[in-house]
């Protein structure tokens, strides 16, 4: 995989995007971005702890069709993705999608087919998001694998790619259970860190717990209805992971909330909502949250 397409500047994009870049050069790796996009990153920069990022960005009409398009965008800018990646999509693309969640890469599989869509997520970065400039203190990993599991040779490939480009990744026994997992995850400390603008460290506390067990246990029982069994050791596991991430780390809904963007509340509360009433599973608690941040953006964003 020598030709690579990337969608989405911000903190996972540019990361890995800078890896594959210094591995493969500016022709053979491009961010897609619209037009006025492509003049503000131009002109502007977008700056990686502190240095300007070399990268190139071509618009839909200069892009080719890539080996590899890693989409790494927030959900709510997807749909323009695809309008944007239709050009860079050829017969034998691979898609990686990094996007939080459990729906993009059906989303995906749906527009371009399944046989060109991998099951992946970025974990474990840490890093600060302000304006044009991030910083990055953990670089985290790539996990990704075929939604059988099979080691194909795309598996092999990327596995090729990240290793030369020193790209950390996993490829696991189970895909969509680590997938779950880290939907669990995300839907837990995500929703509580933008209500209460926590830390890491800061969710070190029994009520923390206590919240994160009821949000965990909706998220257990429609992932059941959906064929994932979710052991309760993860719950656990989770919640030493990420108390373990420090006092200066936030995560990235908290730094949306922070900044008066926009959050993935619909993805991570709203999913778990959603599969409820598709199986007929109370979700109270996911619905109560889903609203508090609903009412807290409200304010922020029309303020």
């Amino acid at each position: 995989m020598k030709n690579i397409t990337l969608i989405g500047c911000g903190a996972v994009g540019a990361l890995y995007g800078l890896r594959l870049h210094n591995l493969l050069g500016k022709e053979h790796v491009c961010f897609l971005v619209d037009e006025n996009r492509k003049l503000r990153y131009e002109t502007e920069g977008i700056f990686l702890n502190g240095e300007k990022a070399p990268f190139r960005y071509c618009t839909s009409d200069e892009a080719e069709a890539a080996d590899l398009v890693i989409l790494a965008t927030k959900n709510h800018h997807l749909a323009e993705a695809i309008r944007l990646m239709k050009s860079s999509v050829g017969p034998d693309t691979t898609i990686l999608s990094l996007l939080n969640g459990i729906e993009s890469e059906q989303l995906l599989a749906s527009e371009f087919g399944q046989e060109k869509v991998l099951y992946s997520f970025a974990v474990g970065l840490n890093s600060t998001h302000t304006g044009n400039t991030i910083t990055y203190t953990a670089e985290g990993r790539i996990v990704f694998g075929e939604k059988d599991n099979a080691i194909s040779e795309r598996i092999m490939a990327i596995k090729d790619l990240f290793e030369k480009a020193l790209i950390a990744y996993v490829v696991p026994e189970d895909i969509q259970l680590q997938l779950w997992n880290k939907f669990m995850l995300n839907t837990t400390y995500n929703t509580i860190s933008s209500l209460i603008y926590a830390t890491y460290a800061d969710f070190d506390q029994p009520s923390v717990l206590d919240l994160a067990r009821l949000i965990c246990r909706e998220v257990q029982m429609v992932a059941a209805k959906e064929g994932v069994l979710l052991p309760d050791s993860l719950i656990e596991q989770n919640h030493r992971i990420v108390c373990s991430l420090g006092s200066e780390g936030k995560t990235s809904m908290c730094q949306d909330m922070e900044a008066g963007r926009r959050t993935e509340n619909q993805w991570f509360c709203g999913t778990v909502i959603k599969l409820g009433e598709k199986h007929g599973v109370s979700t109270p608690t996911c619905q109560a949250l889903s609203l508090l941040v609903q009412a807290k953006e409200h304010m922020l964003l029309n303020g």
